[in-house]
């Protein structure tokens, strides 16, 4: 057992980061809604959305 070790990588290092948002009651309200009827954590939820909307995102210009 002399290869086997515990391998601790430093926090963060998960490719995950952590941040801080807000949103409104109603919206908050939803994924809470949403979570209950799911079992997926707010968190879950939230980066789902994410990774829905973020692709289908189209940036509207201002230019006439």
């Amino acid at each position: 057992m002399a290869n086997d070790h515990l391998v601790i990588k430093p926090k963060g290092d998960d490719g995950y980061k952590v941040f801080s948002i807000r949103v409104k009651e109603q919206t908050l309200q939803r994924i809470e809604e949403i979570s209950a009827i799911t079992g997926h954590s707010r968190n879950e939820l939230i980066g789902l959305m994410l990774d829905y909307a973020l692709p289908r995102i189209k940036i509207q210009s201002t230019e006439i």
